[in-house]
């Protein structure tokens, strides 16, 4: 658990996994999104492609501490086993060092849970030497449901369990919660992404029960409120 009492600026931006998702996106969002990113030395910086990495490589050169992730079969999460794993490899050759897949959700809800281990087996072993994150979609699951998703990523030694793709509904705390019961004992780590309105107040409460990184457009706006939510007494 991260002690939020004790988290400055620079602390919280290491929580953070940058994104800029919209499909609309040019290079020039791109890389001043890469500046950003620079500037605040964040954990991660994602676009919503590969495509977009060998930009964002060239612009975080020598900014080694900043993962450059995407997400894979994003944000639907359908694709067969086989897609995922071939644009994972892709992903990694391209230059991405995180990669996040999202769950076939339909195949989770129907118990076909071979086809959960199967793609979570494929994507790990093509993400190599990437770190591992594997997001659940909790807004269309129900709590056994996240709870099984959840145990199947520590089953499959993923990095992280994440909440979210950011596109859709995000996660309530009790569904949070109900990822964090289901990894007690485990070493995987929580993400939420899809963080809510009001964003500053809302990823604090997030890290204070427990998410060890944040993905959201919104990075620059939470780190610069942790001087509001420290008078309010927040953290």
């Amino acid at each position: 658990m991260i002690d939020v009492t004790k988290l400055d600026k620079a602390g919280l931006a290491r929580l953070m996994d940058y994104s800029i998702l919209p499909k609309e996106t040019r290079e020039d969002v791109i890389r001043k999104g890469c500046a950003e990113a620079r500037k605040y030395r964040f954990a991660a910086f994602y676009s919503s492609s590969a495509y977009w990495t060998p930009v964002i490589k060239s612009e975080l050169a020598g900014f080694d501490d900043i993962e450059i992730g995407t997400g894979i079969a994003f944000p639907f999460g359908n694709a067969p086993a086989a897609v995922k794993a071939f644009e994972t490899e892709d992903a990694v050759k391209r230059g991405c060092t995180t990669v996040d897949v999202v769950m076939n959700v339909g195949a989770l809800k129907d118990g076909r849970l071979e086809v959960i281990r199967e793609e979570l087996r494929l994507f790990k072993l093509a993400a190599g030497a990437a770190l591992t994150k594997a997001i659940l979609e909790v807004c269309y699951l129900s709590d056994a449901e996240i709870a099984t998703g959840a145990k199947l990523i520590a089953e499959a030694e993923i990095a992280f369990a994440k909440t979210s793709t950011g596109q859709f509904e995000g996660p309530s705390l009790e569904q949070f919660l109900v990822m964090k019961d289901a990894l007690v004992g485990t070493p995987v780590r929580l993400k939420v992404s899809g963080v809510k309105f009001p964003r500053p107040q809302n990823a604090m409460i997030f890290i204070k029960a427990g998410a060890e990184r944040i993905g959201t457009r919104a990075a620059i706006e939470i780190v610069e409120g942790l001087d509001s939510l420290r008078k309010i007494g927040l953290c």
